[in-house]
């Protein structure tokens, strides 16, 4: 009898195994959690790096599940393929006072309302502010330059036990684009959200976010993904270096971003309720930096 091409197969699922490592999943952790709007069908399980189990999507689901990259013209987010990854535990998880996963916190908002939420008025356009790149001898600051920007403390108290600002949400700025306004608006919407490993990947709306989960749904918000990314992931948003408004900072394990100079971040908060905002920075040794173009 013959064999067929059985050992190629199974050369070809041995490849099939190897994928990105990343904080989240596209699954949410177990314990009572709000439904997911689009919730995706599941059919296989693997162990995470601390032990948990988590889900990923079947084939068919990760096919219609999309994220956003940049287009060759207007910068605007156009769907791709997402493919599935498998994760490790969070690094960071610890400084992000996790809490069970059965937690009851009440669900946030979808990214998009989360973003209309206090979008400051004379923002300007998308098309203004390109003229006022184009007019820039260097349109591309360095990570520190940007991190320098930072509202002074009198402004932004630091809540005692860690680096978060007191009162939780970012006063919205006029003096910026109103797509980084409603980025800032969705990040305050779950600010004070509590810490789930692999919270934000069944859906946007959740109850507690990890670290990718937040980043996810601050950048969804403003219009700039289409669907929740893991840290892996994240490592290729948009594109590579330092933005002017904002910067995503992603590793296989932990991702963090500053929008408009302040550090957004689960780990460094001074409490399981304690704002993302944080007065700062954090050491952006090991990460992947990566902006989305002309912001």
């Amino acid at each position: 009898m013959r064999s067929g091409p059985r050992p190629l197969a199974a050369s070809a699922c041995l490849l099939a195994v190897a994928g990105l490592s990343a904080c989240g999943r596209s699954g949410g952790m177990g314990g009572p959690r709000h439904a997911a709007a689009t919730p995706l069908a599941t059919d296989v399980t693997w162990g995470g790096g601390d032990g948990r189990t988590a889900t990923s999507t079947s084939a068919a689901a990760r096919a219609s599940t999309t994220s956003a990259t940049p287009s060759a013209a207007g910068g605007k987010p156009q769907p791709t393929k997402r493919a599935g990854v498998s994760e490790v535990a969070d690094p960071q998880e610890a400084e992000s006072f996790p809490l069970p996963a059965d937690t009851q916190h009440a669900s946030a908002a979808t990214p998009a309302k989360a973003g209309e939420l206090a979008v400051a008025a004379g923002a300007q356009s998308n098309a203004e502010v390109q003229r006022e790149l184009q007019q820039l001898q260097t349109l591309e600051r360095s990570a520190r330059q940007a991190q320098q920007r930072l509202p002074n403390e009198s402004r932004l108290p630091v809540v005692p036990g860690g680096r978060s600002i007191g009162g939780g949400a970012l006063p919205i700025p006029t003096g910026v684009p109103e797509v980084i306004q409603r980025v800032i608006a969705g990040a305050n919407e779950i600010a004070d959200f509590p810490y789930v490993y692999g919270g934000g990947h069944a859906s946007f709306v959740d109850n507690a976010y990890d670290c990718s989960g937040s980043v996810s749904y601050a950048l969804a918000a403003g219009g700039l993904i289409a669907a929740p990314e893991t840290s892996g992931e994240l490592e290729s948003w948009g594109a590579a270096g330092p933005g002017r408004y904002i910067t995503v900072y992603a590793n296989a394990g932990h991702t963090y971003m500053y929008v408009d100079g302040v550090m957004f971040n689960t780990a460094g908060r001074s409490g399981p309720y304690a704002s993302r905002w944080q007065v700062g920075t954090a050491d952006g040794s090991g990460f992947v930096v990566r902006h989305w173009p002309g912001l």
